[in-house]
């Protein structure tokens, strides 16, 4: 069961202001999936991550999302709505464990990269090397083994292209015209970050309420955690009136 209790939300999100992008996304997933363990998510096809963490969105903060875009031919700036539970659904197919590429005398397997894969790379002096390394459980050419760091560019292109196939969720690219200049500008949307500021945001104003109404009535923060959103306006409304 999804997390939405606001003290363990507040939980979540104290944990995260000190780590990482990739930590906080972990911490975002488990919000998502509490009852499954921190190693078996990491482990996940990384579109089955973000179709998570779109549910997630969801259901802390509404269907419809803000985006903000910067045009990349006059600057311009472009505001447009998303729809949280249309990319949960788009991301949401599930990736095969691996896929095999077969041409040109190449017979490889490759692993769908998890999220794990993509942290791991990225502390790498060579990120896409490191993820080959990773993610290649075999590689053949007419019969001899090849180890993942020998094979030539065009392979990795094609074998980068099959995994994008099989998990085309992890990659959410927008392609949004500009109303200005009309020119297009092409941008990836990060759930884990863009989930990451708006729970920040939500948390630092839940902890306001709290010292507010525990100045005014002298509660403590579980008394008042454990108020719905619409008393807790309310209670600060009768606050702002005295």
């Amino acid at each position: 069961m999804t997390i939405t209790r606001a003290a363990e939300l507040l939980t979540t999100w104290e944990t995260g202001l000190v780590q990482a992008p990739s930590g906080r996304a972990l911490l975002l997933h488990r919000a998502a999936r509490p009852d499954t363990g921190a190693e078996t998510l990491s482990a996940l096809p990384v579109g089955e991550r973000e179709a998570d963490l779109f549910a997630l969105r969801r259901t802390l903060f509404g269907e419809r999302m803000q985006v903000r875009l910067g045009c990349s031919a006059c600057g311009e700036d472009m505001e447009f709505d998303l729809d949280a539970a249309e990319l949960a659904q788009s991301t949401g197919t599930p990736a095969p464990p691996s896929v095999r590429v077969a041409e040109d005398g190449w017979e490889i397997e490759l692993r769908v990269p998890s999220a794990a894969d993509l942290t791991a790379a990225a502390r790498h002096p060579e990120p896409r090397l490191a993820l080959l390394e990773r993610c290649v459980v075999s590689a053949v050419r007419h019969g001899a083994d090849v180890p993942a760091d020998a094979l030539p560019e065009a392979v990795r292109r094609r074998l980068a292209e099959a995994a994008q196939e099989a998990d085309p969720g992890a990659d959410l690219t927008l392609n949004v015209n500009c109303p200005e200049c009309g020119a297009a500008t092409r941008a990836e949307l990060d759930i884990a970050s863009y989930l990451w500021t708006e729970l920040d945001a939500w948390a630092r104003d839940v902890l306001l309420d709290v010292h507010l109404l525990a100045t005014a009535y002298g509660w403590s923060e579980p008394e008042i955690l454990a108020l719905s959103p619409l008393r807790r306006r309310y209670y600060l409304e009768l606050c702002a009136d005295v």
